[in-house]
């Protein structure tokens, strides 16, 4: 095995492991014993998954996450590597560095010619592109928008405009418990004719994938579940 900075995903939800990540990984993470994590709890629940005798106790944890100081000095953060032992980055959910601060980890390690290795994982993002219809040839993931009404409806249409002048998919993210609001800004905002993807509980039990035209979406009235969602816009 080489000695790298390993990005590990890990399911989205309850899903079982063996349902979306390869034997491989495994073999990958059993021989690692530093880890850096967007939180400890949710790594060690993941680690124990793979096998109930994962001997935690002789791991480290280094916590990665939104609430990190974004001016803290990380420069020592991959110490364990820069020594000749793997490390390991892990999400609470899907493929790490994606829309999450895992990614300021593997900035040092190119900083400082460390080899990076990403491991095959579920990522919601470009599943839900592949089951959209969308042109997945040029896209864009915007993350969050912004909460405040006015200023959120703004962006909407900011990333419509995208949509027709460039040809370009937009995606973006909500708090769960605000998706049914994301929603209804969606379908006041922008055309009738523009196409709306919800893609939730991506890989889970509770799956729900539908592209419809603003104007049928309106039709259906839908409510929306407080699952993760991917909300993508096209032509």
């Amino acid at each position: 095995m080489q000695t790298a900075l390993y990005l590990i995903p890990c399911p989205m939800g309850e899903t079982p492991n063996e349902q979306v990540l390869p034997s491989y990984n495994f073999e990958i993470v059993k021989n690692i014993r530093h880890f850096i994590v967007e939180s400890r709890k949710a790594a060690v629940r993941f680690l124990i998954s793979l096998d109930k005798n994962f001997p935690i106790d002789d791991c480290t944890f280094t916590e990665l996450s939104e609430h990190t100081d974004q001016k803290a000095d990380l420069s020592k953060i991959l110490l364990p590597l820069e020594k000749g032992e793997s490390m390991g980055v892990i999400s609470d959910a899907g493929c790490p560095c994606i829309g999450d601060p895992g990614s300021r980890a593997v900035e040092i390690a190119q900083k400082k010619n460390l080899p990076v290795v990403p491991l095959v994982g579920p990522n919601s993002m470009i599943m839900a592109i592949m089951a959209s219809g969308f042109n997945g040839q040029n896209f864009a993931f915007n993350g969050y928008l912004p909460v405040k009404n006015g200023e959120r409806e703004a962006k909407i249409k900011q990333l419509e405009n995208k949509i027709y002048k460039e040809d370009q998919t937009q995606l973006f993210i909500e708090t769960p418990y605000r998706n049914q609001k994301m929603f209804e800004a969606i379908l006041k905002t922008c055309r009738p004719e523009t196409k709306l993807c919800i893609a939730a509980g991506i890989t889970t039990t509770e799956q729900f994938i539908k592209t419809r035209s603003i104007a049928q979406w309106k039709k259906e009235k839908s409510e929306l579940s407080k699952i993760p969602t991917i909300f993508l816009l096209y032509k």
